[in-house]
């Protein structure tokens, strides 16, 4: 039977994991009012990036400016009245200790002093508020990040602690990838993370994006139960804000490094009822069934243990026709056909 051979390798192998991940931004902010009144003005243009503090919007302050000049007058005449009501506690103790005085009317004053004392604390609690209040007719940003669109123009009456945001604020520098690998290679994400060595390459899917690197500072506690995978995350500077939320990019992880490996074809490797196995050419031309185990697939080239060691000729086409001990003719994998000598 005539067949293409190649011979196995020996070399180092880095097994990779590929996966399709999803960017996520860092923090996602739904900014709303936290006082009601007419939105005024909006101080940024949608999609700018903003600083956490930067003003957003602003709400008509003169009504919370009214009820602050109205709790500090509040405040001004009540403390009035405090200073009083501690006089007139003065004069009656000093009354009562010349019994010119009776204890109920000392014990009225001293009612009347603590009060207005309460009353001034709650006053300087109401102002305090007010002066909150007018603050908040002033909306910032909470965070860094990339304005959305407006959602609420200005000029519209809005309520507090509304359920409709005014805009949304997406951190985007950092962002992270989310991305999810199968619960069997559990145990090589764990080492590996032990060893602070889970790193992830990352790059767009579309054409000349360039590869990014971070390492995998995020593995979700639990393994979805729907999909048998667990989730993983990496965080990425993204200076050039070239990863933007929503994003597919093509992930890969480094699992496991194999040294010295036995490496063949990926062609050569078949699919049997009892397994996986490899034809072998005998140094007297006979095909030779082997069982092997693959331990990595790169799509090229699998790195396997087994019954084949570097060096080997490996049928690579025409095993299909052989069955075990069949004689062949050979032909190195490239066209050039074997010498009858030819040994591995």
């Amino acid at each position: 039977m005539p067949v293409i051979v190649a011979k196995a390798a020996r070399k180092d192998v880095t097994i990779v994991e590929h996966t399709i991940g999803t960017v996520v931004a860092n923090t996602t902010v739904q900014v709303t009012a936290r006082v009601s009144g007419q939105l005024m003005t909006a101080y940024f243009k949608e999609g700018q990036t903003v600083r956490a503090g930067d003003l957003l919007f602003r709400i008509d302050p003169k009504p919370y400016a009214a009820a602050l000049d109205q709790a500090r007058a509040q405040l001004a005449k009540d403390s009035a009245l405090l200073a009083n009501a501690v006089n007139d506690r003065r004069r009656f103790d000093a009354l009562f200790a010349q019994n010119a005085a009776s204890s109920q009317q000392r014990d009225q004053a001293d009612t009347t002093a603590k009060s207005m004392a309460a009353t001034v604390a709650a006053d300087r609690a109401a102002l305090d508020i007010a002066q909150l209040n007018l603050g908040y007719t002033d909306i910032r940003s909470p965070v860094d990040g990339k304005t959305g669109p407006i959602l609420i123009q200005p000029g519209n009456l809005i309520g507090a602690g509304g359920s409709n945001a005014l805009v949304v604020v997406a951190q985007i520098q950092p962002v992270k990838v989310s991305f999810s690998l199968p619960q069997t290679d559990l145990p090589q994400i764990q080492a590996r993370d032990r060893a602070h060595e889970l790193t992830a390459f990352v790059s767009s899917r579309e054409a000349g994006g360039q590869q990014l690197t971070a390492p995998v500072d995020f593995i979700t506690n639990a393994v979805n139960a729907q999909t048998g995978t667990i989730e993983l995350r990496a965080t990425f500077d993204n200076r050039d804000q070239e990863l933007v939320p929503g994003q597919l990019v093509d992930v890969a992880v480094s699992l496991q490094n194999l040294k010295r490996a036995t490496t063949v074809p990926r062609e050569a490797v078949n699919d049997g009822p009892n397994g996986r196995y490899i034809y072998v050419v005998t140094p007297s031309k006979a095909a030779e069934m082997r069982p092997v185990k693959v331990l990595f697939d790169d799509g090229i080239n699998m790195a396997v243990s087994g019954g084949v060691k570097p060096g080997d000729k490996v049928v690579t086409d025409g095993q299909l026709r052989l069955v075990p001990g069949a004689k062949v003719s050979v032909e190195e994998a490239g066209g050039r056909k074997a010498k009858s000598t030819d040994a591995p």
